[in-house]
């Protein structure tokens, strides 16, 4: 919310990259939101979310929807970063604010579609051979669905686009050196970027990588839920702890560190105080 709210209240943070940030913040926060739903069902009650029911499909619909919506920003942003940085290089596109928000909009209806074909009919509240275990009514073809290729996209894509970020900065610093320049600002660029590529890699590794291993369990399973209760459903829970942590662990590595938010707070603190100085003038 801290994020969201320095985004649209501070003007010159209205950029292309900024809109895309801001909406990966909107997208965290729809995970923390039906996460706290799917957890307070666990508390009220804990036989549903174990075996299934009809009441289970809105909540994971929604954390499905969520989920896929982060990881279509995490893409979007790691490609816009190339553009930017490719732009002088050999392309004349430039990234505008309104491709920005088509983007934007694209991502969201990707993501409500997929995640919301459960709802739809995609579901196994009257099938019980290919039930999912772990996250019971989904079926497990549509787990597999979701998970292996939005996963392969959340690895593969940013791999690509940070890689050639690093390529062109390196490049870019050698030709500078080549003409005796300093290259001070580039090679403080390609750390930066390769420490931040780095920390995505772990995050996401971190993060997802239970998840798709929960599903590729759920796949190869064929034991009931009683078998495997307790700790195959520890083991679910650790998987969407993770998951909350990347939307605690995104500000921080895409839009704001601890200082820049500091300071972008006092500033928007301090403009309600100046306008009533000016006023009294």
């Amino acid at each position: 919310c801290t994020v969201i709210f320095t985004r649209l209240a501070t003007r010159d943070l209205h950029k292309p990259i900024s809109i895309l940030f801001c909406n990966l913040a909107v997208s965290d926060l729809f995970t923390s939101f039906s996460g706290f739903w799917i957890s307070m069902l666990f508390i009220t009650n804990p036989d549903i979310t174990i075996f299934g029911s009809k009441d289970m499909l809105a909540p994971y619909a929604l954390y499905t929807t969520s989920i896929l919506s982060t990881i279509y920003n995490l893409v979007s942003i790691g490609v816009e970063r190339y553009l930017a940085v490719a732009e002088s290089m050999r392309t004349r596109f430039r990234v505008a604010r309104n491709h920005s928000i088509a983007v934007v909009f694209i991502n969201w209806v990707l993501a409500f579609f997929l995640g919301c074909l459960p709802l739809m009919g995609w579901n196994c509240l009257h099938a019980e051979r290919s039930i999912s275990v772990l996250y019971s009514p989904f079926c497990v073809d549509y787990l597999i669905f979701i998970a292996i290729p939005n996963v392969v996209l959340a690895f593969i894509v940013p791999l690509f686009t940070y890689l050639r970020i690093i390529i062109i900065l390196r490049k870019r610093k050698l030709r500078m050196q080549a003409c005796g320049q300093a290259t001070g600002t580039y090679k403080s660029a390609e750390t930066q970027v390769a420490r931040t590529s780095i920390s995505i890699w772990l995050l996401a590794l971190v993060s997802y990588a239970p998840f798709f291993a929960g599903v590729i369990f759920d796949a190869t399973n064929q034991r009931c839920h009683a078998d495997l209760y307790p700790g195959v459903y520890i083991f679910r829970n650790c998987t969407a702890m993770l998951i909350t942590i990347t939307c605690l662990g995104n500000p921080l590595l895409y839009t704001l560190k601890l200082r820049a938010l500091g300071a972008k707070l006092k500033a928007l603190r301090c403009l309600p105080t100046n306008r009533v100085r000016a006023c009294a003038i």
